[in-house]
This record gives C-alpha cells, sequence and structure tokens, in this order.
C-alpha cells in the first residue's frame, strides 16, 4: 500500500453544488443514521464561515508538517484539506497564512485540522477558510513522514479520501460517499419541513416548539406542575 495515494474516487462537483444550498450543518447530520459531525472543539477561525467540499486527507505526525506541504502540491479544485496530528495542539505551525494563501491558489476550499493553526489575520484577509481545535504559534518541524489519501479518524468520525465534507459556524460534517444521495434528499426535506414550521411559529400567537409528541412524553413523565391561575 502506498504512503501517498493519488487514485481515488471523489464526490462529483455536481453533488457539491447541491450540498451548498442546505442551510446548515444539523440539517445533514440528522439525517445520517451514523453520526458524522466532528466533536464539537472543531471551530471557524472567524464566525460565520461555510465550506462544501471532497476530503483529502492527510495523516501528519504530532508537531512536523513535512506530509502536509506535501499535500498542498497535491491539491485539486473543490478538495477540502482534513488533517489528523494525532490532536497535537502546541503547534500552530503546522499551518498558517502562507501555506492558506497557497492552498487556496490550488483551488482548496477548506482546511480542517484536529491540532492548530497560526498567522490567522492572514487566512481571514486571504478569505481561506478554516476549522481548528486552537490556535498557536508554537514552530513545526520537518523530520517526519506521514500519509496522504488514507482514511483517518478526526474529532471521533472516520473520514475516507472523497469523501463530502460540509462545515459552517456550528460544526464540521463529513458525509461518506457512498451516502451522499440519500442524505442530501433527507436533508432537504428536514428544512422544508422546518422552514414551514418556522412560518408557522410566526404567524399562529399560540403555536410553539412544544409539538404533541413532546407533550405526551412531557406528561409521561408525571411532573408536578402548578395549576394555571384563575
Amino acid at each position: 500500500m502506498y504512503d501517498v495515494v493519488k487514485t481515488y474516487e471523489k464526490v462529483s462537483p455536481a453533488w457539491l453544488e447541491k450540498y451548498a444550498v442546505i442551510e446548515e450543518s444539523a440539517s445533514i447530520n440528522e439525517c445520517m443514521e451514523v453520526s458524522g459531525a466532528l466533536n464539537h472543539d472543531f471551530r471557524p477561525v472567524w464566525p460565520g464561515l461555510r465550506a462544501v467540499g471532497t476530503a483529502l486527507t492527510v495523516r501528519a505526525r504530532a508537531g512536523d508538517n513535512l506530509i502536509i506541504h506535501k499535500a498542498i502540491t497535491m491539491i485539486k479544485p473543490g478538495d477540502i484539506l482534513v488533517i489528523a496530528c494525532d490532536g497535537f495542539q502546541e503547534s500552530g505551525g503546522m499551518f498558517g497564512g502562507i501555506m492558506s494563501t497557497t492552498a487556496k491558489k490550488f483551488g482548496a476550499q477548506a482546511l480542517i485540522i484536529d491540532g492548530c493553526v497560526r498567522d490567522t489575520v492572514m487566512m481571514k484577509e486571504v478569505g481561506f477558510p478554516v476549522w481548528s481545535r486552537g490556535i498557536s504559534i508554537k514552530r513545526s518541524t520537518k523530520l517526519t513522514g506521514g500519509q496522504i489519501n488514507v482514511p483517518i479518524v478526526i474529532g471521533g468520525v472516520q473520514v475516507n479520501p472523497g469523501d463530502l465534507i460540509f462545515a459552517d459556524n456550528d460544526a464540521v460534517v463529513c458525509v461518506p460517499r457512498e451516502q451522499v444521495p440519500q442524505v442530501y434528499e433527507a436533508a432537504m426535506a428536514r428544512e422544508a419541513h422546518e422552514d414551514n414550521m418556522l412560518k408557522r411559529v410566526l404567524s399562529e400567537p399560540e403555536l410553539s416548539t412544544f409539538n404533541d409528541t413532546f407533550r405526551a412524553a412531557y406528561t409521561a413523565l408525571g411532573l408536578r406542575e402548578e395549576p394555571d391561575p384563575v
């Protein structure tokens, strides 16, 4: 097996365009049988970010970014760099501003990393979306290897090269390539239902999110509730 894989199947650009109209990451994750959401501590470097693309996976050694520099040379338009570095958070030098500029130049849509980054102001200035577990200015080394485009586990989720990645202000979600069509249909239906619910909440004064299903669950708990005032 190669450490650096160059041939693999990806989600098509047509599907990326379809997913780009989905409003929220939660709409996608709620429609998956197994959660695809990375752990909660993966946060956008600045608020309001969104990105949709295909996973270009990297398995780097803790504190060493040599293999990441190699991965940048392999970026194709629509890729999202998804980097597992053993969750090591001391080295923000794993990925910085010049690397962000280069990655964007080659067509990368974003970076997801389970470590830290640095040069965040420059990242924002060049418009390269980044989700990380933290920010640090400590340096990295270039002494060890790694792997590119192999299955990785990041944030408690297995990500395979070519999987669909959807990231927004709330979360990063991985949709396995083979599940993309059915998850899309379910997510769009869910958002249509929620849009309708929102319209009803705004237009019907007595309507709340405490629907009949929730009311039945609440009643079954047998909680003691003070009677309404006379």
